[in-house]
């Protein structure tokens, strides 16, 4: 039988999507691209625009091929699986507290056997599953996820109840297979997870220890960290990381709001003071710094002067791109219980003006490191990424893989 896996959201989606792909081709189906007779959406549920576009690609997967075999898993399963076993086009609703089972659920199904929606408590789960079969690859980057769940409640957040508590990949783990990644001759790796910076907390370690490690594997010419929490960025890691040249200058630092008022309510335990320090700390420190964040607009109650506050300091400090999201109630948080709601008009304006903003401070930024050299991979002929996420265009780039000097 032929199968696609559409895999939606965030990275940790898509390592998890490659993983049922391999697990279903090691059982003998066939992937791929076109029609199918099993279609999985692993889906996101992060945002109501989220949960939209999971809907939209369930709908599109049962008018291809309306006989079809429709599974829905992933973080909307996991939080509104009824929601999702409403749906006519669903066969099968998969959350991710079973999606380690999902191979083995479908097969059932196709047998007559079992139910259609499977979904637990995903408090429940204690480690990462599954680790050592798949790393997700985005061309010549393998992205490896080595942690998953989040300890933290902020209010506005269905993460923690899609994903689950923290769980960390164990080091020696982590160890062996970028050591496997170093042989097969990859230059670049990604760490990613859903909260990378709490990496370690459930074995004794950290993430300051983990690099430590990984930087004794000589033959990795750059690592690259995906979104970091800016409260749990402690002074080791700090160092390290503005320090240390096979690191990447390039950091997702998530604001969400440039508003104290906002942030306390958010329960993000920082202020803008304390994001402001460590935004100039990094960039004096190693000058070709990427900055990147997210920006929530229209969190409840957010008035005109907590959008200012927001719009100013994003403005004054040296992004190189924002991510802007309206805000939506999400199930479970005590943010979906706050009120006055922001009206959806005015969400609209203030994303409109953040994302002129984004536009700006990504071409300022371009602009900044002109006449500078910088390390890129080249990710395909003719295509490149900077350390510090610039895309770049040459029919130069001819060495897929290799890492290179570019003068911008």
């Amino acid at each position: 039988m032929k199968f696609s896996v559409i895999n939606l959201g965030c990275r940790s989606n898509y390592f998890d999507g490659e993983l049922l792909a391999q697990k279903l081709t090691e059982k003998g189906y066939t992937r791929v691209q076109e029609q199918a007779d099993i279609y999985i959406i692993n889906t996101c549920t992060v945002t109501s625009e989220a949960d939209r576009s999971s809907r939209q690609f369930i709908y599109r997967a049962k008018r291809e091929n309306p006989k079809a075999i429709v599974v829905a898993t992933g973080c909307y399963a996991q939080t509104n699986p009824q929601a999702l076993a409403r749906l006519k086009e669903v066969d099968l609703v998969v959350g991710n507290s079973h999606k380690d089972r999902l191979v083995e659920i479908l097969e059932d199904y196709l047998q007559g056997r079992g139910e259609r929606v499977f979904v637990d408590n995903i408090f429940k789960d204690s480690q990462v599953k599954n680790f050592d079969l798949v790393v997700f690859f985005e061309r010549v980057r393998p992205f490896l996820k080595v942690q998953e769940g989040c300890n933290n409640f902020c209010t506005f957040c269905v993460i923690p109840y899609a994903r689950g508590k923290l769980r960390s990949v164990p080091m020696e783990k982590v160890l062996e297979q970028v050591k496997s990644l170093a042989e097969r001759g990859f230059k670049e790796i990604v760490l990613t997870g859903t909260q990378l910076t709490q990496y370690g907390w459930d074995l004794n370690t950290n993430l300051y220890q983990l690099l430590l490690e990984l930087l004794r594997i000589k033959d990795i010419e750059l690592f690259r960290l995906s979104s970091l929490y800016p409260s749990e960025i402690d002074q080791k890691l700090l160092d390290l990381i503005t320090q240390e040249e096979r690191i990447a200058p390039h950091f997702h630092l998530s604001l969400q709001s440039g508003s104290n008022r906002i942030l306390k309510l958010m329960e993000r335990d920082y202020t803008v003071e304390d994001y402001t320090k460590l935004v100039e700390t990094i960039v004096q420190r190693r000058p070709i710094s990427a900055i990147g964040t997210d920006i929530i607009v229209g969190f409840p109650t957010e008035t005109e002067e907590d959008f200012e506050e927001t719009y100013k300091l994003v403005q004054n400090l040296p992004f190189a791109y924002l991510h802007v999201f309206s805000y939506s109630d999400r199930p479970h948080t005590k943010a979906s219980k706050m009120f006055p709601k922001v009206e959806e008009r005015i969400k609209k304006e203030r994303v409109r003006l953040l994302k002129a903003l984004d536009q700006k401070k990504r071409e300022e930024f371009k602009g900044s490191m002109k006449g500078k050299t910088l390390r890129a991979i080249i990710l395909e002929e003719g295509k490149a990424l900077t350390e510090n996420y610039i895309h770049l265009e040459d029919e130069g780039f001819k060495d897929v893989g290799a890492i290179v000097s570019v003068v911008l």
